[in-house]
């Protein structure tokens, strides 16, 4: 079934100037120059400033775009990128405590905006899967400290510019953004690339699919559309996008702990005894007096993914959810954030490179490699895992293979691209969705008003 809502103004703006863009290998259309002189008739800068407050910590972006919004460096590099720990979700007692953990960052993006320039610049924050898990009173409140914080910045304020972003924008604004990083954007959909984004709190899964498969789609349990319709540079896609909140690495260990028990926990490396505190619910934790197991620990990952959950789709995922028909949209998947970050930190791949091909095989031999070891034997051997990390790591790799081969359903040898960044010009930019959302902010900027449907 169909369904039509609006789309952020990103969308139709976005689309308009990539067609300009010369690492894309645009053509120069009227449309695109028409909207490049009502965004800037000079081609002087314009700056966004993006915070991306997810459930582990909280990020600042800092992009500069000429008037065809091509990016511009910032400094040396393409963007300005912080971060601090822990993330906003962390002060559900004390919001302004939350929002003044902000400003190590908000004085990091002035020093970069030049002065003249602030009060065009607009600044946003979206927060995540973190803030989604406290409730809408408790979150408010955080975000109202921060809008406190931000609307006595030296930055362009709105109030809306502050909120909590759904899992489906999240999920779109990272696969326009490396869609786009890539040059993919005039490609038809089996050229475009799929992105799963493993957070702290939720996980995400955008691709393209058929206009046929996206005819025939389902709507969710809560009777929104799995579907959104994008026109990009004259190429329609149809973007199937499905955000799973609780699955996140940090709350599906949560979710790993309620299905089979924190005691003695076949998951946990041996030689672990304490607790796990996730959006303030706090769990006992020790290992099994054998140790850790991969076999007993892949069961209670799927056990915790309800991959027995009924379906009532030709194809699902997990818990029930339609997974979009898979296809060709899906073949090449580019997968973030926590996937890379520990497939790095126990040598899947070189933490020095920016992306990587690996098989979902991997992480099953990882897993089975880490879920033999102790505590003890862990720390001396996988010295770039933090400290807090280290009992969960059997947990976390055993967590990534089920979610990638029994709740994605991918072959164990399918080739996945690991990636933290992709490179633009002679530059590297961060693979995340806030590319996408300070994009929509300076186009927005400039235009009176814009939608396009999806479905």
């Amino acid at each position: 079934m169909i369904l039509t809502v609006p789309v952020p103004l990103l969308l139709l703006y976005f689309f308009v100037f990539l067609s300009s863009s010369p690492s894309l290998g645009g053509t120069h259309m009227a449309s695109a120059a028409h909207s490049r002189r009502m965004l800037s008739d000079d081609g002087s800068k314009r700056y966004a400033v993006v915070f991306d407050a997810g459930s582990t910590g909280s990020r600042v972006h800092v992009f500069c775009f000429d008037g065809s919004l091509n990016l511009l460096p910032v400094g040396d590099d393409i963007e300005l990128f912080k971060s601090i720990k822990p993330g906003l979700s962390s002060y559900a007692s004390n919001p302004e405590a939350g929002a003044n953990s902000l400003k190590s960052l908000l004085e990091a993006a002035e020093s970069v905006v030049p002065t003249a320039l602030r009060s065009k610049a607009p600044i946003k924050l979206g927060a995540t899967a973190g803030l989604r898990l406290l409730g809408s009173n408790t979150s408010e409140a955080i975000l109202d400290a921060v809008r406190d914080l931000l609307s006595k910045s030296s930055f362009k304020y709105k109030a809306d510019w502050v909120t909590i972003l759904s899992g489906s924008d999240e999920g779109s604004y990272l696969w326009v953004t490396l869609n786009f990083l890539l040059g993919n954007l005039k490609s038809k959909y089996p050229n475009t690339v799929g992105v799963v984004d493993l957070g702290g709190g939720s996980v995400q899964m955008a691709y393209a699919i058929s206009e046929k498969a996206a005819k025939k789609s389902p709507k969710t349990k809560d009777g929104n559309s799995y579907v959104k319709e994008l026109s990009l540079q004259g190429t329609k896609y149809y973007l199937y996008v499905y955000s799973y909140l609780n699955y996140g690495l940090m709350a599906a260990r949560a979710e790993i702990l309620k299905a089979i028990g924190g005691l003695g926990n076949p998951c946990i490396l041996h030689g672990y005894k304490g607790l796990y505190t996730y959006s303030g619910t706090v769990y006992n934790v020790s290992a099994s007096h054998s140790g850790s197991s991969f076999t007993k620990c892949w069961r209670g990952a799927l056990k915790a993914l309800k991959i027995d959950e009924s379906c009532k789709y030709k194809k699902c995922t997990f818990g029930g959810v339609w997974n979009g028909g898979g296809g060709a949209g899906q073949k090449n998947l580019l997968v973030a954030s926590y996937f890379y970050d520990r497939a790095a930190q126990v040598g899947l791949i070189d933490s020095e490179q920016p992306s990587a091909k690996v098989k979902p095989e991997a992480y099953m031999k990882a897993a089975k490699h880490v879920c033999k070891l102790s505590l003890k034997a862990a720390n001396q051997t996988y010295t770039s895992v933090a400290e807090s990390d280290l009992p969960y790591l059997c947990m976390d790799l055993v967590y990534q293979y089920t979610l990638l081969k029994d709740g994605f359903d991918l072959d164990l040898d399918q080739h996945i691209t690991l990636v933290s960044r992709l490179k633009y010009k002679n530059h590297m930019v961060e693979a995340a969705w806030p590319l996408g959302s300070a994009i929509d902010a300076v186009s927005s900027m400039s235009a009176s008003s814009s939608s396009l449907s999806s479905l």
